[in-house]
C-alpha cells in the first residue's frame, strides 16, 4: 500500500499524507485524524528507517531507572510501564528500558550524542539528582518520574506525597489516637522523604511514637512491628510509606493478636496491601491514581515533549486520596 493510493483516495497530495504520517506538526489535525483512519483502515505502516531519515527522531524513548529499586518490581509499577509502552505505540514509538547503574556522566553524555533516544524519563529522583543536572546542562528533553529539589525548570509527574501522609496522620488524630508510628523505607528518594514529612508535619505537636527507616520488604516490615509489639506501650496506628512493608507489619499484627477486636492496632499505608497479599487485612490506604491512567498521561506528556513544547508547562502534580476499608 503506498502513500500515492492514501493520497489519491483523500484527495490530497503525497507530500501531506507523508507529512502527517511522518510526525510532522504543519498538518492539520482534522486532516491528520483523516489520514492516519485511512491509513490504519488499508493496513499501512510508514517505514522506520524512512521515517528517521526524514524526521530525525529515532522514534524511541529511554526510562531510566535504578535496577536495585524496590518500585521496578511492583505490581503498580510495572502496570504504569505497561501502559506507557501500549499508549507509545500509538505514536510508533518505542520504549527502551535503561539501567541507570550503568549511566555514569559520560555515558549518559555518549547516549544522547548518539541520537538513539527523542527523549528521557527518569524514574526514582533523589532530592539532588546528578541526572536531572547532568540533564539540564546539555539542555536534551527529559520528564523526571518525580521532583528533587533543582530548580524545577523540565518537566515532571508527579504525586503529592507530603499531602498523602498527612491525609493518614489527620483522619487518625481525628479518631482519637495518638500513638501513631511511621514505618518508612531507608531508600534516597524525593518520594520517600516527602512521604515521611507528610507525616511528621501532620502531628504538629504530637509526638511521633516511633519512626523506623528500614529496607522496604516484607521481611523489613514484619521485624520492625514486631520489636514496636515487644514494647510496654505500643503504638495505636502503624503508618507504612510502601505495600511491601504494610504486608510484613500485617502478619506481625495477626501473630501478635493485634489484627482486630480489643487492642487491635491501625494498619494504614500508601498503595495498602500489595495484590497479592496472602493475609486478608484491614488497611487505610493511601490511594495514587490508577497505574494505567498514569502510565497514559506520563506519555502524552513525553510526546508533547518531544514536539516542542516547553518543559515548564509539562508539569502534572496529581493528588492521593484515602481508602479506608470497607
Amino acid at each position: 500500500m503506498s502513500l500515492k493510493a492514501i493520497a489519491a483516495v483523500l484527495g490530497l497530495s503525497v507530500t501531506t499524507v507523508s507529512r502527517a504520517l511522518n510526525g510532522y506538526q504543519d498538518v492539520a489535525p482534522e486532516t491528520r485524524k483523516r489520514i492516519e483512519e485511512e491509513a490504519q483502515r488499508r493496513g499501512y505502516r510508514p517505514n522506520a528507517a524512512a521515517r528517521r531519515l526524514k524526521t530525525g527522531r529515532a522514534n524511541a524513548v529511554g526510562l531510566v531507572y535504578p535496577i536495585n529499586s524496590s518500585p521496578l518490581s511492583g505490581s503498580d509499577f510495572s502496570d504504569m510501564l505497561l501502559a506507557l509502552d501500549h499508549h507509545l505505540a500509538r505514536y510508533e514509538i518505542n520504549l527502551l528500558l535503561l539501567a541507570d547503574k550503568q549511566l555514569s556522566p559520560s555515558n549518559l553524555t555518549r547516549l544522547l550524542r548518539s541520537g538513539a533516544v527523542d527523549a528521557l524519563i527518569v524514574g526514582h529522583t533523589t532530592p539532588e539528582d546528578s541526572r536531572l543536572h547532568t540533564l539540564l546542562q546539555t539542555n536534551f528533553r527529559f520528564l523526571a518520574l518525580g521532583r528533587s529539589d533543582l530548580p524545577s525548570t523540565y518537566a515532571w509527574f508527579d504525586v503529592d506525597h507530603l499531602a498523602g501522609s498527612q491525609l493518614a496522620v489527620s483522619w487518625s488524630l481525628a479518631q482519637g489516637w495518638q500513638r501513631i508510628a511511621w514505618l518508612g523505607s531507608n531508600e534516597n528518594s524525593t518520594q520517600v522523604r516527602d512521604r515521611r514529612q507528610g507525616y511528621l508535619t501532620a502531628l504538629g505537636e504530637v509526638a511521633p511514637y516511633a519512626m523506623a527507616a528500614v529496607a522496604p520488604s516484607r521481611r523489613a516490615g514484619y521485624h520492625q512491628t514486631r520489636e514496636w509489639l515487644a514494647d510496654v506501650s505500643v503504638p495505636e496506628v502503624i503508618i507504612t510509606d510502601c505495600a511491601a512493608l504494610a504486608e510484613g507489619a500485617a502478619v506481625a499484627l495477626h501473630q501478635a493478636g493485634r489484627a482486630a477486636g480489643e487492642g487491635a492496632i491501625l494498619l494504614a499505608g500508601w498503595e495498602g496491601l500489595p495484590r497479592d497479599a496472602i493475609l486478608d487485612h484491614p488497611v487505610v490506604a493511601i490511594r495514587q491514581a490508577a497505574p494505567h491512567k498514569a502510565g497514559e498521561q506520563v506519555a502524552e506528556m513525553v510526546m508533547q515533549l518531544i514536539n516542542g513544547a516547553p518543559p515548564e508547562t509539562l508539569q502534572t502534580l496529581w493528588q492521593p486520596w484515602l481508602q479506608l476499608p470497607a
